[in-house]
């Protein structure tokens, strides 16, 4: 005969269901409700996250001035002119070779432009210059009648820039204050929370901290190892610039997606221009390759060290945060999974009971053997 269900335990197990359910809509609820709040205050909260990203760069060398008798001020002043000087340094790198070359890379669009249209006039394509003539004339119209959205484009890229260097500003600004009174905050934190608290978001806080700094020390050796392979592909094949390509690919290995795309681009547009399509097909392999190793391979595997997260969790991280937020998204998933494992970790440790193991200098009661 088949067993009945219990209506006793069928009950409990709905009571339990229901009462988890309430409990996980209210954490949902509250979470939504935090983001929600973030978003207004976006202005705000994005220089001090980029702020935060470059004192973890940046907080290595002030801790070894400090150590040394320096004062905090003039440590964090120190670094901070450091920094503009390394940033200027990259700039130059990338814009003087650029410059010096410009003629000969006009020459070469140009005559790359040439050889396409001789191309298209060929076999299989046939396309006279009549065809292309009308073609750049449709374009021209199509331009013409578009140009409302394209001024509402301009100004919105305007606005975006000078976005960008409020954001940068303000940064830099944060940045100078985070290594001169940054080890300041968290006594002052724990003195302004009441009870437990005191204790437990100081910890968390600190290990928050070291997250961080292992995020951005890994993306940053992550850039590194990709500027070092695709510059040794550049510089086999003989593309001209391969040092500012090479440290315009580690810059933009700090912004997911559209940074490795951008320095890609342009590598490859350079390769056409100067060495013919061949080349460019060859460079576009190198980058293809190199860019599905990092984001496959290196950069889940070292994350996932540095930060304590699967390699799995890392690919999820950043394949949801681009879907919820694009860019800026995909920036922030990785440090904010790994912010969310410190803290359930804290979370684990404070409420797991500790283990009963037997005391080796106990005498143990034999337990007694059934006959």
């Amino acid at each position: 005969m088949p067993a009945s269900l219990s209506p006793v335990k069928t009950a409990a197990a709905l009571r339990t269901s229901a009462r988890a359910s309430v409990e996980l809509l209210l954490v949902l609820v509250t979470a939504s409700v935090v983001l929600w709040l973030l978003g207004r205050m976006w202005s705000v909260v994005w220089p001090l996250i980029v702020g935060l990203f470059l004192t973890t760069l940046t907080w290595p060398l002030a801790r070894f001035l400090r150590r040394r008798g320096w004062p905090p001020a003039l440590a964090a002043s120190v670094v901070t002119v450091l920094f503009l000087l390394v940033v200027t340094g990259i700039m130059a790198l990338i814009a003087v070779p650029v410059a010096s070359q410009s003629g000969e890379l006009a020459d070469g669009v140009a005559e790359g432009v040439q050889r396409m249209r001789e191309w298209a006039a060929g076999p299989p394509l046939n396309i006279g210059d009549d065809q292309i003539t009308g073609a750049l004339d449709s374009a021209v119209a199509r331009v013409q009648d578009s140009i409302g959205s394209m001024v509402t484009a301009v100004v919105t890229g305007l606005s975006t820039v000078v976005n960008g260097v409020v954001t940068a500003v303000l940064a830099l600004f944060l940045m100078f204050f985070f290594l001169k009174d940054g080890p300041r905050f968290l006594p002052w934190l724990a003195r302004q929370l009441p009870g437990r608290l005191a204790t437990d978001v100081p910890v968390v806080a600190e290990r928050g901290w070291e997250t961080l700094g292992a995020f951005v020390r890994s993306q940053a050796f992550v850039g590194l190892l990709d500027a070092v392979l695709i510059g040794i592909g550049l510089w086999i094949l003989k593309v001209p610039l391969v040092l500012p390509l090479a440290v315009l690919t580690f810059v933009s290995a700090f912004v997911p997606i559209v940074g490795a795309l951008f320095a890609g681009l342009v590598a490859v547009l350079i390769a056409l221009v100067s060495n013919g399509p061949a080349d460019a097909l060859i460079v576009l392999a190198i980058i293809v390759v190199v860019q599905q190793l990092e984001g496959n391979v290196f950069q889940p595997m070292i994350q996932s060290r540095g930060l304590g997260l699967h390699a799995a969790v890392v690919l999820l991280a950043v394949t949801l945060g681009g879907s919820l937020a694009g860019i800026v998204g995909s920036l922030l998933a990785v440090p904010a999974a790994a912010l969310i494992a410190v803290v359930w970790n804290y979370l684990r440790e404070q409420l797991s009971e500790p283990s009963q193991e037997p005391d080796p200098d106990e005498p143990q009661t034999p337990t007694a053997v059934p006959a």
